[in-house]
């Protein structure tokens, strides 16, 4: 595996130089003060979700040479592993800012001007090195929405073998699961009880249940199926990435951080990027692939000339391809959490934690991958619909037995449960765009968050489930004391929400697939009016589908694969 080590942040000189260099700078494939790493078939950039499964596919004929770059370092860390391990450090101690972008929100005007948290990974896997591993497609209509919006191709029939392609499920292959693919999809290892208390709620209410959501129907409560293999994480990197960096004709650049994609007579060429405060050149003989997510692969767009061109010459880019849609489209599930504060047990908390370690459980974890530490604590959860009209569930529930508040960095000893529920489809649109032409500055990430009055009154009606759901028989013996808000009138309830509801990070969109003039990629996902330039993640999703989209972004990455390959085959021909 040939990968740079993480070396210490740049001088502030040299820090300084660069990025006058980088203010002043002309678009252009004049790179002489870089130093060259070499000249690859395909250069990805992006080792998450959809990159690690395009490194892996793109080189598995042992002759085409793949580079993948990575701004982060090596996923490398026993809290990455543990599948318990974001919950309790991920999202909050102060090591984990090595493996997480931490991005923050514009002030956003319906969450009473709060800036909201946007964790993205940072590490070989990305973000699915750092999720809650739950594994969701969405439903048929989702894809077939898609194709009607103009991304031919992209049908659920269309997309469906490569879900199955991808998936190594442990319960075996049927007509809608694989079982012998990379990514390993598997039941917890080790059920949390108070998830239990969930489901007998649930039925008391007489919701249906659903022992599989990637299923026939996926209305119902239930557990979900997770992204693990043994008991513990498995990652797109682990899925993917591992086997393919020990191909001689890989190379997996870490501590690699693109600042633009060069453009050529209208042609990608490479990529221009800083790794460990030296500006290197990759070239690429056939083409770049952008697999940096819904907020970064827009990014490196615009620093590359490429998007609205009012918005780059604004700060001295120059345009290479006026493409208007660029960094617009972003949607994203905002979420809402009931919290309770109680005595139950199995809730995990402080006290759940130190008896674990006493009883042995960190033992059978690294031994044996079974034990408490296995759970991904996201253990159940639901599909439901807030209308008998709707024809899909338009609210999605995750179950937590424990107390996260605040993307669990507020803190609690005590022990609860919280619930989460969250618009599937939401109708408002946000944007990313340029703070400055700084590579190294993240970009203004403005979800505009309910700016569609629907998507709070589909919040709200979900929201009240969750308060029918802990006022029945099966919660109300566990004596819980509601946090924040008890749940007695609508305004107060909108009022909560717009003090606390924030992302559960599945933003996509902002380099929308389709073929009209307000698209970034076609179909093939080849950038518009650009050859040897394509976008393969999330960012080219043209809505938003209904669930987690860890799933559908390693789907992205398996049929990109096949496009690529297929054009490729064909002109050698």
């Amino acid at each position: 595996m040939n990968a740079s080590k993480l070396t210490k942040t740049t001088n502030a000189a040299t820090r300084e130089e660069t990025v006058l260099r980088m203010a002043n700078r002309v678009v252009s494939t004049d790179n002489s003060d870089a130093d060259e790493i070499g000249e690859f078939d395909y250069v990805i950039v992006g080792a998450g979700s959809a990159g690690c499964v395009l490194a892996n596919r793109l080189s598995e004929d042992g002759q085409t040479s793949v580079c993948l770059l990575e701004a982060g370092g090596s996923d490398k860390h026993p809290f990455i592993e543990m599948p318990m391990g974001f919950a309790a450090w991920n999202y909050w101690s102060p090591g984990q800012a090595k493996y997480n972008w931490n991005f923050e929100t514009a002030p956003q005007p319906q969450l009473n001007g709060r800036r909201g948290f946007q964790p993205r990974g940072k590490t070989l896997g990305g973000s699915s090195s750092i999720n809650a591993m739950i594994y969701i497609r969405g439903t048929p209509s989702d894809y077939d929405t898609w194709a009607e919006l103009g991304a031919d191709g992209w049908s659920w029939s269309d997309v469906l073998p490569y879900f199955k392609k991808a998936e190594c499920n442990e319960r075996g292959a049927d007509d809608l699961h694989g079982g012998n693919g990379p990514l390993s999809v598997s039941d917890l290892r080790s059920k949390n009880p108070v998830c239990d208390v969930f489901l007998d709620a649930a039925k008391e209410l007489q919701w249906p249940s659903n022992d599989d959501f990637n299923g026939p129907v996926q209305e119902g409560t239930g557990f979900y199926q997770v992204t693990q293999r043994d008991g513990r994480r498995c990652s797109s990197a682990k899925a993917y990435l591992y086997d393919a960096a020990a191909r001689q004709n890989v190379s997996v650049e870490t501590a690699a951080r693109a600042h633009q994609v060069l453009i050529e007579e209208g042609r990608a060429t490479g990529v221009l990027l800083d790794q460990g405060g030296r500006l290197k050149v990759v070239r690429a003989r056939r083409e770049v692939v952008l697999s940096a997510g819904a907020f970064q692969s827009p990014h490196l767009l615009l620093l590359s000339g490429i998007g609205p061109g009012h918005a780059m010459s604004a700060f001295g880019i120059d345009v290479v391809k006026d493409l208007a849609g660029v960094g617009q489209n972003l949607q994203d599930h905002l979420d809402y959490t009931v919290l309770e504060k109680a005595k139950a047990p199995g809730s995990i908390d402080l006290g759940w934690a130190i008896s674990s370690l006493l009883k042995g459980e960190y033992g059978k974890f690294s031994r044996h991958g079974q034990g408490r530490f296995t759970t991904n604590v996201a253990e159940a959860g639901a599909f439901l619909k807030t209308s008998p009209d709707l024809t899909d569930p338009d609210i999605q529930l995750h179950f937590v037995p424990a107390l996260v508040d605040d993307h669990g960095r507020k803190k609690y000893v005590s022990g609860g449960y919280s619930c989460h529920v969250c618009v599937l489809r939401p109708k408002s649109r946000g944007t990313v765009t340029l703070a400055s032409p700084d590579p190294a500055e993240a970009p203004v990430i403005d979800p505009q968050f309910l700016s569609a009055p629907e998507d709070l009154d589909t919040l709200v009606r979900g929201t009240e489930l969750i308060f029918r759901l802990f006022d029945t028989p099966a919660f109300k013996a566990l004596n819980g004391q509601r946090l924040y808000f008890d749940g007695t009138d609508r305004e107060g309830l909108i009022e909560d929400i717009r003090n606390r509801a924030d992302t559960i990070y599945h933003p996509v969109g902002t380099c929308r697939m389709g073929k009209d003039e307000g698209s970034v990629v076609g179909p093939d996902l080849k950038v518009h009016g650009l050859e040897g330039l394509r976008v393969a993640d999330a960012s080219v999703m043209p809505t938003l589908i209904g669930g987690n989209t860890n799933a559908p972004s390693i789907m992205i990455g398996e049929k990109a694969s096949d496009l690529i390959k297929s054009e490729h085959a064909r002109a050698a021909h």
